[in-house]
């Protein structure tokens, strides 16, 4: 019988709800420990986690059989409560409703990887709201600016 062979790449990113810069250095690492754990847990391959304090991006190896929208929300759900749990932040934490999802070759892989691990340098020169609106725009995502981003009122 004939196998299913695939190789799918795909960055996931995501904000904290109201964007409020949340995520401290001094657990974000046992944060992205957790959700790599919960992405090889469902199967699939955590190649590389970075963020800043409102945001984080990963890339995955995924299997075809996985429903992102699946993995995604499991990942948001159990962080959520990892952190609440913990009392990492005086407030409660949440992340923002929705994500980008933009998918990768395997030759662009490497240099995807280097910018996910790049995070902090990166955004010295970008804010996320136009690093975000860049992704859109180059994968050719149809958006419109107001839904982009919850804020807290």
């Amino acid at each position: 019988m004939a196998g299913t062979f695939s190789q799918i790449y795909i960055q996931v990113v995501f904000a904290v709800k109201g964007r409020e810069c949340v995520i401290h250095t001094s657990w974000e690492e046992e944060l992205y420990k957790y959700i790599s754990g919960i992405v090889r847990n469902k199967g699939q391959k955590m190649l590389a986690i970075n963020g800043m304090p409102d945001h984080l991006h990963f890339i995955i190896g995924m299997k075809p059989s996985c429903c992102l929208s699946d993995l995604v929300r499991e990942i948001k759900k159990s962080s959520n409560d990892f952190i609440n749990e913990k009392k990492f932040s005086k407030y409660k934490f949440s992340w923002q409703e929705g994500y980008g999802a933009f998918s990768y070759s395997h030759s662009a892989l490497d240099n995807v990887i280097q910018y996910v691990n790049n995070q902090k340098e990166h955004h010295r020169k970008i804010s996320f709201k136009d690093e975000y609106k860049e992704f859109l725009e180059k994968f050719e995502v149809e958006f419109r600016e107001e839904y982009l981003f919850e804020w807290l009122e």
